[in-house]
């Protein structure tokens, strides 16, 4: 791991069984050394309580630097300032600020809460306001389904960055050109902010395959390939 610098994402335990795979799960993962762990907030905020646990276990029984997501779906400004109230007291100083996935899941259309930070990069601005707040924010190597061309993709990328992102963390991909292609659209475009790449280990190839459908990452015909009869064999799979 020399030289190179990682961070995990987590979900937050729903339960105590849960817990009792993430507890040793971290341990483990400590010890790479990780540049930070972020933990993520369910479609609509619905794991907001969840998330909050989860940050201040982290914070406190690990010491590994924590980033709480954000979102702006479902939620008025003042309660997305309150999560940020409650991030900071913890002494949390890293954020993943999001559009967010409507309540009813990926592919349903997005409504801003009328009260609420309208766009990503509003919340960016507000979280940058703090002057001490490291942002970072999504960006699709293969496009947002929302996004009708790249063109618009990049203009949401480049407000985001202007507005204080200082980095970028992919949607997964399976197909490294994917990556490069739009690291390079990036770079052309003159938006400055570190590009992250997003990478999902494959637990369960079906589940893998139902996700990227939704949120539009191809996955390469050698992987379709490589995977094809193990459903039933999830020691396999791993």
């Amino acid at each position: 791991m020399s030289g190179v610098a990682v961070s995990f994402e987590i979900f937050p335990p729903r339960n105590e069984a849960a817990w009792k795979t993430l507890r040793p799960a971290m341990a483990r993962l400590a010890a790479y050394r990780p540049e930070y762990v972020s933990v993520t907030y369910g479609a609509g905020g619905s794991t907001k309580p969840a998330t909050l646990e989860t940050v201040a276990w982290l914070k406190r029984e690990t010491r590994l630097d924590v980033a709480g997501h954000l979102t702006c779906v479902g939620a008025t400004r003042y309660e997305v300032d309150a999560t940020v109230a409650a991030y900071r007291a913890l002494g949390v100083r890293r954020a993943v600020a999001l559009r967010g996935d409507p309540a009813d899941g990926m592919g349903a259309p997005y409504s801003p809460h009328p009260l609420g930070y309208q766009t990503t990069a509003d919340l960016v601005a507000a979280l940058t306001e703090f002057g001490d707040m490291d942002v970072a924010v999504s960006a699709y190597p293969e496009k947002h389904p929302a996004s009708p061309d790249f063109a618009a993709d990049l203009d949401v990328l480049a407000a985001k960055a202007e507005a204080g992102a200082r980095r970028a963390i992919t949607q997964f991909f399976f197909d490294n050109e994917s990556f490069y292609r739009h690291r390079d659209r990036v770079a052309a475009r003159g938006i400055e902010v570190e590009l992250v790449p997003g990478i999902l280990p494959i637990g369960s190839f079906a589940q893998v395959a139902s996700f990227a459908q939704r949120c539009g990452t191809h996955i390469p015909a050698r992987l379709q390939e490589r995977f094809a009869g193990l459903e039933n064999d999830p020691d396999t799979q791993r």
